[in-house]
């Protein structure tokens, strides 16, 4: 193991070595292609859940295994149409915690027993992640945290990590490139101690090392899982926020990026809630939050109906009260009915124009995730004023996705897909207290 010493909250790692519908609106229109990741620009039945593992289509008797292949997207010019040098790239990954696995096998029924295993899925997530060669890599679900740490700090990563509290043994893990950043404050949060269950989140404020130094706050945050508990899946995004905008004015109102797995899908009041900064919680039941009660794969592809309409309303009518406790760890004010947190925050995939086979309505992926009881999006890199996407490597189209049978994948080392978007900063040229004005940098 790598030494520790603390930093703020954080445990910091020391390198060894420094070198360089509900769900999703889905459509059925399918477009096949063939982990590979191309740097150039680029714009039936569900698998049955009685066998093993899945068994690719055979045609002739030859497998027809789907090729695994994504692309940049690239993002609208930046304001002013400048040439812009200081940019960076955050990657956010649920790399499914190795206990998960043995704890919920039947998520993965479907799935060979070789792409389960540890050490197959460690050398395929690393694989992956330097291939991309992000500047700060945001992880959740990581039970093996030292297994990456000494593959990515030889290829001159730094690291922090905080585990989960009570008996869960996974957490969050962050990254970042010695070359490119430097920590100036690290925080860990822990949401026991706030009442809001035993998941953590991280916060790091980083400096660039260009000639012009830019600085920001980087968010890692995996969110309750639990489809009931809307008001904590709330209150834990709330609490994160505010603590990322505290950190934010403490260093001169520098931008902000929130990775993670939000557990909470695109058509979801809580994905209302991050994009417009508030939401009226009477007008929503505490169960449907999160929007995941509606993302089996066999809803999402059609295969199963939906409860009949009385049935729905019957359900939101008997189960849309919210008591006081419930209200107060949501909001943190029991004499209020709306949840706020103090972002403007925007979704980079959702700013960045996908092709139809792989995007919602909303502009989100139609899936970053995939296993045998889901098939949608819970995952999201937010950001603030002061930055702008420049591009997104895409997700995979449903197609695809549906004819892996399930993740993990013989590239996909997770039952995620890693999402990535490069950034700009951008240079603040006027200010009220309202609203900020931006404009390219110009190098």
């Amino acid at each position: 193991m790598g030494c520790c010493c603390r930093a703020g909250s954080s445990w910091l790692t020391t390198p060894r070595l420094i070198t360089n519908a509900a769900c999703l609106n889905f459509r059925p229109i399918f477009n096949m292609c063939s982990v590979s990741f191309h740097r150039n620009n680029t714009s039936s039945p569900t698998a049955s859940y009685s066998r093993r593992w899945y068994k690719p289509e055979r045609r002739g008797g030859i497998s027809q295994a789907p090729e695994i292949v994504r692309h940049w997207v690239q993002g609208d010019a930046l304001p002013g149409g400048k040439h812009q040098e200081e940019r960076f790239t955050v990657v956010s990954y649920n790399i499914l915690g190795d206990r998960n696995v043995s704890n919920h096998g039947d998520l993965y029924r479907n799935v060979l027993p070789t792409y389960l295993d540890w050490d197959h899925r460690r050398r395929v997530i690393c694989e992956e992640l330097l291939g991309l060669n992000p500047d700060i890599i945001c992880l959740q679900e990581v039970d093996k945290y030292y297994d990456l740490l000494n593959i990515l700090e030889k290829s001159g990563y730094l690291g922090s990590y905080k585990r989960r509290t009570g008996g869960s043994v996974d957490g969050c893990a962050m990254f970042w490139k010695v070359d490119k950043f430097q920590l100036l404050e690290g925080e860990s949060v822990e949401f026991r101690q706030h009442g809001l269950r035993d998941n953590v989140a991280q916060l790091s404020v980083f400096e660039t090392r260009e000639a012009k130094s830019r600085r920001l706050v980087v968010g890692n945050i995996h969110v309750l899982y639990n489809p009931n508990r809307g008001d904590v899946k709330l209150g834990q995004i709330r609490f994160l926020s505010s603590r990322a905008h505290i950190l934010s004015e403490k260093w001169d109102h520098v931008p902000i990026v929130l990775a993670g797995d939000y557990n909470s899908t695109p058509q979801s009041p809580i994905y209302k809630f991050l994009s417009s900064s508030e939401l009226n919680l009477m007008l929503h039941n505490r169960k449907e939050l999160s929007g995941q009660r509606r993302c089996h794969p066999s809803q999402v592809l059609g295969l199963r109906r939906e409860k009949g309409i009385l049935f729905v309303l019957m359900d939101r009518f008997f189960n849309s009260r919210w008591s006081d406790e419930e209200i107060n760890v949501a909001i943190g004010a029991p004499k209020s009915h709306i949840a706020m947190h103090p972002l403007k925050l925007n979704s980079s995939y959702a700013m960045v124009k996908g092709p139809l086979t792989t995007r919602d309505n909303s502009g989100e992926p139609l899936a970053t995730s995939y296993h045998s009881k889901f098939l949608g999006t819970v995952d999201y890199l937010w950001y603030s004023d002061g930055l702008a996407p420049t591009k997104v490597l895409d997700t995979l189209p449903i197609n695809v996705l549906k004819k892996t049978g399930g993740l993990p994948y013989k590239k996909l080392g997770s039952d995620h897909l890693a999402l990535v978007s490069e950034f700009a900063f951008l240079e603040v040229v006027g200010a009220t207290e309202d609203r900020l004005s931006v404009k390219g940098d110009i190098c």
